[in-house]
């Protein structure tokens, strides 16, 4: 049976302010395209029975959905549940249980971009993404014996082990994780104040449920504006391919949109610019420029233009929320 991807997308990104004010976290360019289709692109190789994606009410959650109709006007099956209040990752995939039916679950969380082999994630079982942290006391944490996740705790003071949860998950009895959820949910049961889906996974281990450790070889955390710009080095290193302008001096690894407008400028490297963007008389370098935002008569480094912003004047290092406007003289 093909498995049903769920991909939790509702979380408001406070961490990324100002960017996430008008702006889903998940929508956020990276290497040259949203955050959401770089997890899309991997999903896609398993050819899955349907991609449910966890929205928030409102503006935020329309424009992911709008997002996800350009997706499955290509054929890639794709719908959206709303998860109506924020009360955790456990709570974000439980509203996905009316449309997964029995299959198989895949999820892979909205805001993390993991390099692994998904096709053989999939094979043998259910399997929990993990990879050694120095400190996990900030993440979910496995401790596995043998070849067998035996324990996982969410966020411990004294962490079982130094294997940290990586926000991707493949449950062979999915209709089992939704009775782990609907119990901690129907207990009122949480951890930190939230329905973890760590704990629907200890759960699901004290059910019988056999789950192995699935060792990634990249994990990227998108939630900060610091670590977007380290996932955008990291991955423009690994992804980008030559490009050029005339009249434009690039330094790769960039990503430039075919529709932005780059002239007298100096690009790079590890510079991403989106749709529409317009960069001019500028030097730009280790950034992004998100999709109509104007950059000029400025150098720019380790900075984020959000959606629309327009930045002019001199050097500085900034952190623009959309729809901004920024001017030095």
């Amino acid at each position: 049976m093909r498995p049903v991807a769920i991909v939790p997308v509702a979380g408001a990104g406070t961490r990324l302010r100002p960017h996430t004010h008008t702006t889903p976290k998940s929508l956020l360019l990276v290497a040259g395209k949203p955050i959401l289709a770089h997890i899309l692109d991997q999903i896609r190789t398993l050819s899955p029975e349907r991609v449910i994606l966890v929205v928030s009410p409102g503006p935020q959650g329309d424009r992911i959905r709008a997002y996800a109709a350009t997706q499955s006007a290509s054929g890639f099956p794709i719908e959206c549940v709303i998860q109506a209040e924020p009360l955790g990752l456990g709570h974000a995939v439980a509203q996905a249980k009316p449309l997964a039916g029995s299959a198989p679950l895949l999820i892979m969380l909205g805001d993390t971009i993991v390099q692994a082999r998904i096709l053989d994630l999939v094979q043998g079982g259910s399997r929990v993404g993990v990879r050694e942290v120095q400190d996990p006391r900030r993440f979910g944490v496995a401790l596995v014996r043998g070849d067998r996740i035996v324990q996982v705790v969410e966020k411990p003071d004294k962490p079982v082990s130094n294997l940290a949860l990586v926000g991707l998950y493949y449950i062979e009895k999915g209709p089992l994780l939704f009775e782990c959820l609907d119990r901690l949910i129907g207990e009122g049961r949480r951890t930190r104040g939230e329905v973890q889906l760590t704990d629907a996974l200890e759960l699901l281990i004290e059910r019988g449920e056999e789950l192995r450790p699935f060792p990634v070889e990249g994990w990227y955390d998108c939630g900060k504006t610091e670590s977007l710009l380290e996932t955008n080095r990291a991955l423009l290193d690994q992804l980008a391919k030559p490009v050029g302008r005339e009249g434009v001096v690039v330094l790769p690894p960039v990503a430039l949109d075919p529709t932005a407008e780059i002239t007298a400028a100096v690009i790079g490297p590890h510079v991403t610019i989106g749709p529409r963007a317009q960069v001019r008389q500028a030097v730009v370098r280790n950034s992004i420029v998100n999709e109509g935002a104007t950059v000029k008569d400025i150098l720019l480094e380790g900075s984020v233009v959000g959606e629309n912003a327009v930045v002019r004047g001199a050097y500085h290092r900034l952190n623009v929320g959309d729809s901004s406007e920024v001017e030095y003289s």
